[in-house]
């Protein structure tokens, strides 16, 4: 067995290059930039107007005389004279010839004549040419997730496609003779089949949704079959049962006639010991445990930070961090233990059911407490690292 520091390395160091995508801005969405993305614009283009009032040019007296109206949109451009102002629009293009904006409301007009409440400075509600961002300037970085935001600040550049790191397709095998699926009668000595719908759940979650599920029997020929199939048609495939030691376990055997290689297999942790890592040309392959609990666990640690990192996330969401613990805990642990826990701002509590096989708690749960081996005493306060989840 190896440490979940040096599972963790090797993964790190056998992450398949990324690959690039243009895609149109909409499609873009939560997708990952592949490089730097610079306006080819001022924004504003203009001097705007930040209210509805009224553009002015300055003058010593509370008096001006209006002279017409400018709406957003309208492209004509008029001459202030000193004491002249003109009825403005959020968003209107502010003659040159104007120095300030005053809203509406500190203001009394009639026909042709404008009275100011009060004096106003220069400038005031005016947003200067390239006041958000300038021509040529970053726009975004390399990295960066595009959230709504994104794509509308984008939009609002004029950028109608970007080029992102593509998603991988990702495949899931699910084994087991035992398994059928929810809908139907259970029949003794059956149960039913929820490891691919959770692990679906999990990618879909982390915003990758380009997955294929994919059953097989307990025999080494099918099993075999079927992940050659998913091998093709995928660039990552999580492999959920039949990688431990049992005379009906066959995805090992069946990895290694196929000429996977295998990166790592059993780590020293709790749950997940028999997790295997492979890779063959530019694919990555993970066999998790078949036990639910086990087999997100792994997919938790192991799988999606890689994803995020082949996918160009800089700050992926699951990042180790510290929080203290709520309660003392005796920890008598032959192989480092990953427990379902909930955090409320600095502090962390442990749940109950940590069976590989439950999920109820792992329902509630928003971390997972990471505690190495050994025999030692937590106590309240003492600080522990958690993954978010």
């Amino acid at each position: 067995m190896i440490s979940v520091q040096q599972a963790k390395t090797i993964l790190n160091n056998t992450i398949p290059n990324s690959k690039e995508v243009e895609l149109p801005l909409l499609k873009a969405l939560n997708y990952c930039l592949a490089n730097d993305v610079y306006s080819s614009i001022n924004m504003p283009p203009f001097r705007q107007s930040a209210m509805d009032g009224y553009a002015l040019n300055i003058q010593d007296s509370l008096s001006y005389s209006l002279i017409g109206e400018i709406k957003a949109g309208d492209a004509h451009k008029m001459v202030l004279k000193p004491g002249e102002a003109i009825k403005i629009f959020t968003g209107a293009a502010v003659p040159d010839s104007a120095n300030a904006v005053i809203q509406i409301e500190k203001t009394t007009c009639t026909r042709e004549v404008l009275l100011l409440d009060g004096n106003v400075a220069l400038h005031t509600n005016i947003r200067p040419i390239g006041e958000q961002i300038k021509e040529n300037e970053v726009a975004l970085t390399k990295g960066t997730i595009l959230n709504a935001a994104a794509i509308g600040f984008l939009a609002g550049l004029g950028i109608t496609t970007v080029t992102v790191f593509k998603k991988p397709n990702i495949g899931i095998l699910v084994t087991g003779n035992e398994l059928i699926k929810p809908g139907n009668a259970l029949e003794h000595g059956k149960v039913f089949e929820s490891n691919s719908i959770m692990l679906q759940a999990a990618l879909l979650n982390a915003n990758f949704d380009a997955i294929t599920t994919y059953e097989v029997n307990d025999d080494f020929s099918n099993t075999k079959n079927s992940i050659e199939t998913a091998l093709q048609e995928n660039d990552i495939l999580l492999i959920s049962g039949g990688i431990s030691v049992g005379d009906y376990d066959f995805v090992k055997s069946a990895l290694e006639e196929l000429k996977v290689e295998t990166l790592f297999y059993k780590v020293n942790q709790k749950p997940g010991k028999p997790l295997l890592a492979g890779r063959v040309e530019d694919k990555l392959v993970f066999a998790l445990p078949g036990n639910p609990a086990a087999s997100l666990t792994c997919y938790y640690i192991y799988v999606e930070p890689i994803l995020h990192r082949i996918t160009g996330k800089l700050n992926p969401q699951n990042n180790l961090v510290q929080k203290e613990m709520t309660h003392d805990l005796a920890v008598n642990n032959a192989r480092s233990q990953f427990l379902k826990a909930i955090f409320s701002d600095n502090e962390v509590s442990v749940l109950s059911h940590q069976q590989s096989s439950m999920l109820n708690t792992f329902a509630l749960s928003n971390c997972l407490i990471h505690l190495p081996e050994g025999n030692y005493e937590l106590k309240k306060g003492s600080k522990v690292d958690i993954y978010h989840i």
